[in-house]
């Protein structure tokens, strides 16, 4: 099978940075492409570019590898965007079976991607209006209208909301049959515009903000009460939970229901279940560790105990995050004590980009982030990062974030170059045996110094002189689609994406699967 290989060809190249680089085969540049696709400007490249980088190099994929990817995306790497992109690509150019269809109902997971998709296709085919939409393509019609039987009134309620493309848009779109009585009822209902305003987190505290008040403490007061109610209706989610503990704690709930508050978020059974990029938990860390701002003078004493009384409870929401953080990685295999693990994180100035434009979230937090969870997971483990200089940094095992915040601190140590080599390097000339050296990086190595050395001959003379049976793990976080070092051969392997589920990848590999047999190997 053509996906049985995630090799890059021999065929060299220069990455963005004009250093010596390999081209991966098609199938691994638009995994690695989709899987780390913010749909915002990175580094190196616009939007724009990536868009038309994807839609060439799906029309050079097996369409049944591109629906896999789809499916994959969503479902294992927790990605939104990017699979109803593939879709709409994939629709653009395949037919003649219902793979379009079965693909649809398996990437529709949420009520409101129901849009999200129709939304996506119109923009994607340039095509303005509703009228023009009606020229939808049967097949993603037919898995839309799979997807539409699986969501009750309170799930289309919670996402009813304006946009380009409207609920009621899709339902006379789409045209789904119901599957029953009670379900004909529920689509007259969204035909007419009957539906039920949704009881969300969301819309109970917009509610509450459009009330007059008699002063600020009734006000401050009003908050508190419905943010205690909303926590012990168990009607916010856990993402939105997340999100929010600063302000739940700045609105000055009982402790009680702080309490309450991080049993959810620590719940191991619940971190499961919310699918969360590992980032969101350092998100919510710094954004506690920021602290309550205390000083308002213009507020009375009153009001200034009720608003700001609760800082001395930061430190059971922070524990909670940790918690949380050790769960999110308790499916990860890790590596014994007998097995001497090299974790080297990229911190050069192209990964200090944020993920997105609102995001405070940047690519090389989403680096330290995974190291820190596998290094969690692991007995023997050295770690460090590099820029101009590589320096290795000693960090307990399990407070994950805490860990990743210490290098964070710590970045500026080491310069903000691209030197990756020197990790290579550095073992070579201490002769340091390891069984597994990692890269957390946009791979986009270069060698600042002028010296011809280069991270792919280096790991070629460890291999032969100190450890002939190590091995290379690029953990590529931006997938630009050139290698630093030729995959497979000499034993470098290259896995790519934000989420946790990265390390089932890894897992593969180490079983001797490749990355693109794992995605190959999904159900349609």
């Amino acid at each position: 099978m053509k996906f049985n290989s995630q090799k890059s060809s021999t065929r060299q190249t220069e990455n963005h940075e004009g250093a010596k680089a390999f081209v991966m085969n098609p199938e691994m540049q638009l995994y690695t492409a989709v899987v780390t696709w913010s749909l915002n400007d990175t580094f190196y490249e616009k939007n724009d570019e990536r868009l038309n980088r994807v839609r060439t190099l799906i029309t050079t994929c097996d369409p049944l590898f591109v629906a896999r990817l789809a499916v994959y995306a969503r479902h294992k790497m927790y990605m939104r965007s990017a699979p109803l992109v593939l879709l709409t690509e994939l629709a653009r150019i395949h037919s003649g079976d219902n793979l379009i269809a079965r693909t649809t109902e398996k990437v529709i997971a949420r009520a409101d991607e129901i849009t999200e998709l129709l939304a996506c296709y119109q923009l994607l085919n340039e095509r303005t209006g509703l009228k023009k939409l009606n020229r939808l393509s049967k097949q993603l019609q037919k898995g839309l209208s799979a997807a539409f039987n699986r969501f009750d009134e309170y799930q289309f309620s919670k996402y009813n909301r304006s946009g380009e493309v409207k609920l009621r848009d899709a339902l006379f779109l789409v045209h789904p049959k119901a599957k029953d009585e009670a379900q004909q009822m529920l689509f007259n209902k969204m035909a007419e515009n009957r539906l039920e305003t949704a009881y969300t987190w969301e819309t109970e505290l917009s509610a509450l903000g459009q009330n007059d008040f008699e002063n600020e403490f009734a006000r401050a007061e009003a908050f508190k009460s419905k943010w205690e109610e909303l926590i012990d209706s168990n009607k916010v989610g856990y993402m939105a939970m997340l999100r929010n503990l600063r302000n739940i704690l700045q609105a000055g709930v009982s402790y009680g229901h702080l309490q309450k508050v991080c049993e959810i978020i620590s719940s191991a059974e619940k971190v499961a279940k919310a699918k969360q990029f590992p980032f969101r938990y350092l998100a919510a860390y710094r954004e506690l560790q920021t602290g309550i701002q205390v000083t308002a003078p213009h507020f009375s004493e009153k009001i200034r105990s009720l608003l700001f009384g609760n800082a001395g409870y930061t430190g059971d929401l922070l524990e909670a995050l940790e918690k949380a953080a050790a769960h999110s990685a308790a499916s990860m295999a890790g590596f014994d004590q007998h097995t001497r693990v090299l974790l080297a994180c990229d911190v050069s100035g192209s990964m200090q980009m944020p993920v997105s434009p609102k995001s405070k979230i940047q690519l090389f937090d989403i680096g330290l982030m995974l190291a820190m969870l596998l290094r969690s997971r692991s007995k023997n483990v050295v770690v460090g990062m590099f820029g101009d200089k590589w320096k290795t940094i000693t960090v307990p095992k399990n407070n994950i974030l805490a860990n990743v915040q210490e290098f964070y601190k710590r970045t500026g140590e080491v310069g903000y170059a691209t030197n990756g080599y020197l990790v290579i390097k550095d073992l070579l000339e201490r002769k340091v045996i390891m069984d597994k050296v990692m890269l957390f990086t946009d791979c986009q190595l270069w060698n600042s110094s002028g010296s011809p050395e280069h991270i792919h001959a280096l790991w070629i003379r460890y291999k032969r002189e100190i450890a002939p049976d190590a091995k290379l793990y690029l953990f590529d976080l931006r997938g630009y689609g050139q290698s630093p070092l030729q995959l497979v051969q000499h034993d470098v392997y290259l896995l790519a994406g934000w989420s946790d589920k990265i390390f089932d990848i890894l897992n593969a590999l180490e079983k001797g699967r490749t990355a693109l047999q794992e995605i190959n190997s999904i159900m349609l």
